[in-house]
């Protein structure tokens, strides 16, 4: 099972390394848009929305990424105090009572929304915008099954004989 879990790790960490790139295109592509606007006096809608576009791709499929290397954002008050036992049952409870069925529910509901969205190809946020609002609601499941696998592959380690936190 181990193995398994090493899969599902390098899945998020393959993407990530990707995913990175974004950040970097999304504040050239500001940089230009501040340049064009005050400088040149060159506006496009279009491009704006891409910054949308790039932010919202590094957003949503870098999720499983940020549980993998656990720099998300913990609001539990007992665990830091928690004995390395304790932190275990804990992460046991979110990733199974929590995330997993919270993440099942988001997939479920939010997938009519998104074949819609791809039956009818929907279109620019705004007049003159990317026509592609389906390929960014498609997001929306990646993020969902980026995030179980990472916390299927976290499961799997936690629930290994002499497993730690």
């Amino acid at each position: 099972m181990g193995r398994v879990a090493d899969i599902l790790d390098g899945i998020n960490r393959g993407l990530a390394l990707g995913l990175r790139w974004l950040a970097v295109a999304m504040v050239m592509v500001q940089f230009a848009i501040v340049v064009g606007r005050y400088v040149f006096g060159v506006n496009s809608i279009a491009v704006q929305e891409s910054v949308l576009y790039l932010h919202a791709t590094l957003f949503m499929l870098a999720a499983g990424y940020t549980l993998l290397v656990d720099k998300h954002v913990r609001v539990d008050v007992f665990y830091a105090r928690a004995s390395p036992g304790a932190r275990r049952r804990i992460d046991i409870f979110g990733h199974a009572v929590l995330l997993l069925p919270s993440m099942a529910a988001l997939l479920y509901w939010s997938w009519p929304s998104v074949r819609n969205s791809w039956r009818i190809l929907e279109g620019p946020i705004s007049v003159g915008g990317i026509e592609a609002v389906f390929l960014m609601k498609s997001l929306i499941p990646a993020f969902c099954i980026l995030v179980i696998l990472q916390s299927l592959a976290i499961l799997i380690r936690l629930l290994r004989p002499g497993a730690r936190a």
